[in-house]
């Protein structure tokens, strides 16, 4: 277990045709964040998700328009310094059928995705690679 405060809360816009991991990345990177957590909706034209089994993600891709119903996640470094964006999103097409999982590059906005990263602060997530698995896990 780790304990922190809260400390800045920033909104952002993220614009049509942005790749809504890329743009999440950076804007964090841009408000020098480097632990925190993140919330966001907003719409896309196309959706690439992850589906984690044996050691890797199975892309979800979804190409058509999409309401983003949820997008929540964690803000951490790697062992080696680099950002770490760990989000699952969960969307849904015009019939209302949803889709879920971690999210990966790829997913296209549409008219707009609102952000909000929330800065923690007195702690320092890092995640370290756990072979067993594959992953860079919080090392917590």
């Amino acid at each position: 277990m780790k304990e922190g405060k809260t400390g800045r809360v920033i909104f952002f816009r993220i614009f049509e045709d942005e790749d809504l991991l890329e743009a999440i990345k950076r804007r964090t990177r841009e408000s020098k964040i480097h632990t925190g957590y993140l919330f966001l909706i907003g719409s896309l034209k196309e959706a690439s998700l992850g589906f984690y089994e044996k050691g890797e993600y199975k892309r979800i891709t979804i190409k058509e328009p999409l309401e983003i119903a949820s997008c929540m996640g964690n803000i951490s470094l790697r062992e080696d310094g680099e950002l770490v964006i760990h989000a699952h999103m969960v969307v849904s097409d015009k019939k209302g059928n949803a889709y879920g999982g971690h999210l990966l590059d790829g997913c296209k906005v549409a008219a707009t995705a609102e952000l909000i990263l929330i800065e923690a602060y007195g702690i320092e997530l890092k995640r370290k690679l756990e072979t067993r698995y594959n992953l860079y896990l919080l090392d917590i």
